[in-house]
């Protein structure tokens, strides 16, 4: 069996929960069976059973809206994946930006085509901030797409009921399989270095915050919190990328602010490598993920094989991941609606995120109780090699 996946982001080009999924898939499918990528980008790998390519693309033509150049470059990768010949059993897309490929490959090709969902469009309206009309085409190439293919993969159960009560997708067609983690490389490690290197003091505690500038992240709740946080320890934001130049204007203000008010506050904005981010997982007294909506959570993962406790949103996936009371806590958002927008009361939410993070900050031995269940937990139900074996068992159930 080959299997063809489609993809916007792959090493060395990795920015979301999206792209490390990718990669570690692919690698542990690989000791299965054969695997195409094909990826946005200039790479090109070989290994034994792991062919990767990079597909660039020519802007300089371009004169649409600067909204719309991810959009229709999407649509150009989709296309020069499907022109360059085919020669795997089935497709697998993940993320809007592939799913024209995946739609292409079916029709023309005539192969089953799988798509992970790692989040859905109608739950990111604020992406029309970043797509202007774009978010438009997203939406419908993402629903056309959901009820063409084969075979759909939740990251968690409640992305599979979002995926039904929205599309109307039949549910034996939905399957749910958890994104995985590397508990080789993700491990607590001693070495301070990386640390030091950026500006965090390595004899005084800290919490982290790890991801994306984006609304989705929640990364302004958590700066707001900052007032109601205990002054006796540092506040590590490791946080780039911003979506726009707005929530970057918003976040430089709301950063300025607390660092006026507070000492300890660390700004990281570069995007870090992995033996970075573990060094700073490793020695986190808490991380913190405030998101407004997540599907799943892989940084929640991340810091919990670093045995690190963790407060975190009570939305989407990380209810499945981050366990209440074991593992870290849990915090209400009190959305409006059922589709995560805002909170209810943004003030609230802050102060309930600063609560928990002073009670945890303030017991050292809760810390590492919970510190350590959560690399339990992630050893035991999280392997990357359990989640390539039950992804390959679906391949073979549509093939057959």
């Amino acid at each position: 069996m080959k299997a063809l996946i489609l993809t916007n982001e792959y090493p060395p080009h990795v920015y979301g929960g999206a792209g490390v999924h990718v990669e570690n898939l692919s690698r542990e499918l690989a000791k299965l069976i054969d695997v195409e990528v094909r990826c946005f980008g200039d790479q090109k790998v070989q290994k034994e059973n792991l062919f990767a390519t990079g597909f660039p693309l020519d802007k300089s033509r371009y004169t649409c809206p600067q909204q719309l150049v991810p959009v229709f470059g999407a649509i150009q990768r989709c296309l020069d994946f499907n022109s360059t010949n085919i020669d795997a059993n089935i497709v697998h897309c993940h993320t809007w930006y592939t799913h024209f490929g995946g739609i292409l490959a079916k029709l023309n090709y005539g192969l089953p085509f799988v798509i992970t969902v790692h989040s859905l469009e109608p739950l990111r309206p604020w992406k029309r901030e970043q797509l202007g009309g774009g978010y438009d085409f997203s939406l419908w190439v993402e629903r056309t797409a959901l009820h063409m293919a084969d075979a759909v993969i939740a990251v968690s159960n409640e992305t599979a009921n979002d995926i039904f009560r929205i599309f109307q997708i039949p549910e034996e067609k939905i399957h749910v399989i958890y994104n995985g983690i590397d508990l080789d490389e993700y491990r607590p490690v001693e070495e301070k270095s990386a640390l030091r290197r950026l500006g965090v003091n390595p004899v005084e505690p800290y919490i982290l915050f790890v991801g994306r500038i984006t609304r989705q992240k929640g990364i302004l709740h958590l700066v707001n919190a900052i007032k109601y946080l205990d002054p006796n320890f540092q506040v590590v934001l490791c946080a780039g990328a911003p979506d726009t130049p707005e929530i970057a204007a918003e976040m430089k203000a709301a950063v300025a602010k607390a660092q006026a008010n507070r000492q300890g506050i660390i700004w990281i904005e570069e995007m870090l490598d992995n033996r970075s981010k573990i060094e700073l997982y490793s020695h986190a007294g808490v991380f913190v993920c405030p998101s407004i909506y997540e599907p799943f959570g892989i940084i929640n993962l991340e810091a919990m094989a670093c045995a690190t406790a963790v407060v975190a949103s009570a939305v989407g996936g990380i209810k499945e991941v981050v366990v209440h009371g074991e593992t870290g806590y849990l915090v209400n958002l009190q959305q409006m609606t059922q589709s995560p927008f805002e909170p209810l009361n943004p003030d609230r939410f802050a102060r309930d995120l600063a609560d928990r993070i002073n009670e945890l900050m303030r017991d050292p031995v809760k810390r590492q109780q919970m510190g350590a269940a959560g690399r339990r937990r992630a050893e035991e139900i999280f392997a990357w090699s359990k989640i390539a074996r039950q992804t390959v068992d679906l391949y073979e159930m549509i093939l057959s």
